[in-house]
Parts: C-alpha cells; structure tokens; sequence
C-alpha cells in the first residue's frame, strides 16, 4: 500500500529562495559574524551589492524601456502607486507608533512602501490571469530602474535622521554602490550581454548569493547589537495585520481605480500586479546601503510582506484567470494587438507547472527586462 504523499497546495507558493532567506536568518541567529569575521563579511556585502546591481544594468536592454514607454498612461499608473501612493499610506501608518508598532519597525514598514515593484513576479501572475504580459514586463522595469535613484531620495525625504544608519553620506554610498555599477552594466552591456546570456544560470547563483550575503550581514549585526530583543512576538503580529491591511489597500486601489480610469481588462490586471507589490531583491541591497547596522530590522516588514504578497496574488491570479471572457481585451502595448494576454512570462512555469512566483535575481526581478516583449513566442 502507497503511502500517501505530502504535497503543497499549489496556491501556496513556497518558494526555495525564500526558504534559503529564511535558513540564512537562523544561521545568523545561531552564529552571527563578530569582530574580524563582521569586518570581511561587510566589506564582501559591499562589493556584492556593487557586483548584483552591475549585472542589473547589464541584462537591462534600453531600447527595449524606450519601445515600452508607448504605454505611458499605463506605466504613470503603475509609478503613481509604487512611489506616491504607498509612501503616502506608510506615512499614514505613523499614527500607529507605539500602540501598535515600535519605531524601528515602522522605519523598516516606511522604507517598503519605498522600495521598486518586482518584475518577475508581476510577470507571472500576470499572466496566469491572462493580462496583459507586455505591460507588466515594461512597467516593472520601469520601476525597477526608476527606483535606483526614486527610492533613495524618498528615503532621504522622509526617513531623514530617524532611518537609522541613514545619513547624507547614504546618498554617496547609493550612487557608488548602486547608481555607478547599474550604469557600468549599461556602457559595458554591448561586448558582455553575450556572455551574460551564456552563463544567465551561473551568474544567477551569484545573484542570489549576494542577496543571502548581505541578509546575514544585516542580521548578524542585529544580533550582535542586541537589537532583537526589541521586537516581541505580539509587535510582530502587529506588524502582519498592518502589511496585510496594506496590501488589501494597494489590491483594491489598484483593481478598481484602473477600472474606473477606463483601462481595459488586460491591462488592468497589469497594474494591479504591478503596482501592488514590492521587490525583495532591490530593496535588501537597498538597506544595506542605507540602514548599515541597522538594516536588520529595517528589511524585516519587506520580508515578511514578500511572501504574504505572494500568496496572496496567487489566490487572486488564479481567480481573475476562471474570470477571462474568451475573448481577451488587448492591452495594446509592446507585442500587442489581440491576445496580448496570451504572451507568456519568462521563466512564468516551472516543470511541474507551478508558476515561479519567487524572488529570481538570476533571471531576476529584472529578467522581464532583459527579453523583448515583441519577442515572446
């Protein structure tokens, strides 16, 4: 008799990465880097960093932004609620200090709602609903790269002095550790695209790497400084209702207010997707640069907003696409005209035929970005 075998639901997107974040911050716990052993691990975060937005601006393809940017009206949409509608509802979110949230951790909620939307994921579940895939992978580019330089000077504006680490000199440190290295992937994107091509699995590898480094820097420093001790499991879940009551907020603004502003279906599912959530793999490296110490904390709402995101678009995704008309509106954007739905995402299904709904620094939340639209098979 077989015995019967334990699977997860496949609306519950647990994804490897995640699980490896996870194990790294329980590796930091258990054996944070301490004096000389902290000094190499944040010098190797720092050049990490440098080398992960390197390789962003050299899989990113500018011609293929500037042929997006015909859906203008679209891609403003998605802008507006990555970087003006979340911050202002995490401003908002101030009245709830201390009652229901530490200071630290709302430093850390205010600096989500200023991190980029994800690429990759949009991508995925844009198309599992059978939207507009051409406009997802343009706007989260758009947001991926406006946000290099968006997210630090929002966080210079409304952080200031209560962001921690954060200081003027934070801003010196963005354009040389983040700006510098996405542009030098740009100019150098010419002779080395090819070999990024060929080696896209490799080079992920060291993606997520640096990504895993720069979590257990961040976390190790946290431990080491005791900072922990700060957060009590009822804060913690104080912190799940309020990103839960966040996303609910940016789901329904998205969903109904691209409705009412006479967008078709494909393209409304598009912003929904696309201006709702926020990117795991920009925004640690982000934090590393302008928390320092204190970027344990400060990522942890991020964290844990990742995965509810997650699952909860994967709920949503699946229920838009038993929606579809048989006829599917066209967004009319890069590769569109009828069935502009119907272009898939890349790297959207695994081999099982679950949807790659994690965070993808190899292909990364940028590889949307690296494919043509017009391009899709």
């Amino acid at each position: 008799m077989r015995r019967p075998q334990l699977r997860i639901p496949s609306w519950l997107p647990v994804d490897g990465f995640i699980l490896a974040l996870v194990g790294t911050v329980g590796l930091a716990a258990l054996l944070p880097a301490r004096g000389a052993a902290a000094t190499v691990a944040d010098d190797a975060s720092t050049g990490a960093v440098a080398l992960l937005f390197f390789l962003y601006g050299a899989r990113l393809s500018t011609r293929e932004a500037v042929d997006g940017m015909r859906q203008w009206r679209l891609h403003l949409t998605v802008l507006a609620c990555t970087f003006v509608l979340f911050p202002l509802l995490g401003l908002a979110a101030g009245g709830l200090v201390p009652y229901l949230l530490t200071q630290p951790l709302y430093t850390g909620l205010l600096f989500l709602c200023l991190v980029p939307s994800t690429v990759q994921s949009s991508i995925a579940f844009t198309s599992i609903a059978r939207g507009n895939v051409a406009a997802a992978i343009c706007a989260g580019s758009f947001s991926s790269l406006i946000g290099i330089v968006v997210t630090p000077l929002l966080a210079a504006l409304l952080l200031g002095g209560d962001g921690g680490g954060f200081s003027a000199s934070s801003l010196v440190s963005i354009v040389f550790q983040l700006l510098v290295p996405f542009l030098a992937g740009q100019l150098l994107r010419r002779w080395i695209a090819g070999f990024i091509t060929r080696h896209k699995k490799i080079l992920g590898l060291v993606d997520r790497g640096s990504i895993l480094l720069v979590v257990y820097t961040a976390f190790s420093a946290g431990m080491v400084q005791g900072i922990w001790h700060q957060v009590s499991p009822w804060r913690l879940l104080g912190l799940l209702a309020v990103e839960a009551v966040l996303l609910a907020l940016m789901l329904t603004i998205t969903s109904y207010g691209s409705k009412k502003a006479g967008f078709p279906r494909g393209d409304r599912i598009a912003i929904t997707f696309a201006g709702s959530k926020k990117s795991l793999a920009a925004g640690l490296p982000m934090a590393s640069v302008l928390f320092g110490a204190q970027a344990g904390l400060a990522v942890l709402p991020l964290m844990l907003f990742h995965q509810m995101q997650l699952m909860v678009c994967a709920v949503l995704a699946k229920r838009y696409a038993a929606q579809a008309p048989g006829e599917r509106e066209s967004g009319g954007g890069p590769g569109g005209g009828p069935g502009g739905g119907d272009l898939p995402g890349p790297g959207e299904r695994e081999a099982g035929g679950r949807p790659r709904l994690g965070v993808d620094p190899g292909g990364a939340e940028q590889a949307g970005a690296a494919r043509p639209a017009h391009s899709a098979p």
